[in-house]
């Protein structure tokens, strides 16, 4: 084992954190440092800020008390370049450079306002508790007006907030706005998988007076409507949009290698092709199966980081590593406080017969949602795997 070994993970995330956290326990005892850089002190649970759009109080997590008894060093701030031929992360609250010698790339997804005219200026995001609280605010505005509120995205996180926002304030208008059915990729694959789920989805979103509107895209976001590009309007007292994603800039202006969306490009071992001492986690990184491309959730982010600790202790032993498997298992969606459905996948993510509705969803969602913070509790003191399925028959031509 390298002594002395510094190890910057930027980005606390669910990934970044777990990574940090297992990778303390895998090295522990053995010299090597390890430093979690992020801009805010609280964790950020983004399964549930849809909770926090409606109006709900949810606890507060400080990374320094996560990360306590770990030896991993906080430190608060963002970081602004890196310079891997330096192996440097410059960060906006510090005098100096931070020197790494293995990097991991950690630094998640927010959403993406920027191809919708309005929607940077007049729509409100769930990219943080605070923006998240901010729209909460605004539906009280709205609701004490009969007011009327748009959700821009027909995605998990738009159905979630949708059915959240129309259970807590019964009185408020709803509307969801998706180009193509809620969870059209439920469909995929023979027309008959993941019908009655979506089925399921469809009544819950109906009895709670949510008012879906497909077939056209949003064209533009104004103060108090939105636009179509069928030339239709509709009303819009408050704006959440939840459709699509974009990456920090940081590694394609560090001259790291990364695709067309600017995920680092990463070999079997989730190491950049550009620069093998960064690792990248998570929906940083563009990551792929024999199946096709793995996307961006805490079902997928979780097991790279786990992954990524245990390759980086491996290596820092001087041992060899075998490939990154990973298959979904299921798409938990919940709807409301009392409701939700669990379609279970096979490894690519299209959908199997097997769902579960009502109040065993919710038990299963509410477990799912609450998962990471008992992770790392628990991986503290033992090494408890996040990979719920390596996608058997479905990766197992994953080579190094």
């Amino acid at each position: 084992m390298k002594t002395g070994h510094h190890v910057v993970v930027l980005g606390a995330g669910y990934t970044g954190m777990f990574a940090a956290i297992r990778l303390a326990r895998r090295t522990r005892r053995t010299g090597v440092r390890i430093t979690l850089v992020n801009p805010s002190e609280l964790f950020t649970e983004r399964l549930r800020t849809h909770q926090i759009a409606a109006g709900q109080t949810l606890p507060r997590h400080r990374i320094p008390d996560l990360l306590a008894g770990t030896g991993v060093v906080f430190v608060h701030g963002a970081a602004t370049a890196i310079d891997p031929a330096a192996r440097t992360v410059a960060v906006d609250r510090g005098a100096a450079a931070l020197a790494y010698d293995t990097l991991v790339y950690a630094l998640g997804s927010s959403t993406d306002t920027r191809g919708v005219p309005g929607a940077a200026d007049h729509a409100f995001t769930l990219d943080s508790p605070r923006a998240a609280a901010d729209f909460a605010a605004r539906l009280d505005d709205v609701a004490a007006a009969d007011g009327t509120v748009t959700v821009c995205g027909g995605g998990l996180t738009g159905i979630e907030a949708a059915a959240e926002i129309a259970e807590a304030r019964p009185g408020l208008g709803v509307t969801l706005i998706s180009q193509d059915e809620p969870v059209a990729a439920w469909g995929a694959g023979p027309a008959r998988h993941g019908a009655r789920a979506r089925a399921h989805l469809c009544r819950a979103l109906d009895r709670l007076g949510v008012t879906v509107k497909t077939g056209a895209r949003v064209a533009k976001v104004l103060p108090d409507a939105v636009e179509l590009d069928n030339g239709e309007t509709v009303a819009s007292d408050a704006c959440l949009w939840t459709a699509g994603v974009v990456v920090p800039s940081l590694a394609r202006d560090a001259g790291i290698a990364v695709d067309d969306r600017g995920l680092v490009v990463v070999d079997a071992t989730l190491r950049s092709v550009s620069h093998p001492e960064i690792h990248a986690v998570g929906d940083a990184a563009a990551i792929h199966m024999p199946w096709g491309r793995i996307h961006g959730t805490c079902q997928s982010g979780l097991p790279t980081a786990q992954y990524t600790a245990d390759t980086i202790a491996r290596l820092l032993r001087g041992k060899t590593v075998g490939p990154f498997r990973f298959g979904y298992v299921h798409q938990p969606v919940s709807l409301g406080r009392r409701d939700a459905v669990i379609q279970f996948t096979h490894a690519d993510d299209t959908p199997r017969r097997a769902h579960l509705t009502g109040r065993a969803a919710v038990f299963y969602k509410e477990k799912i949602s609450g998962s990471p913070l008992t992770l790392y509790r628990i991986s503290k003191r033992m090494h408890l795997s996040a990979t719920l399925s390596k996608g058997g028959r479905a990766t197992r031509g994953v080579t190094a």
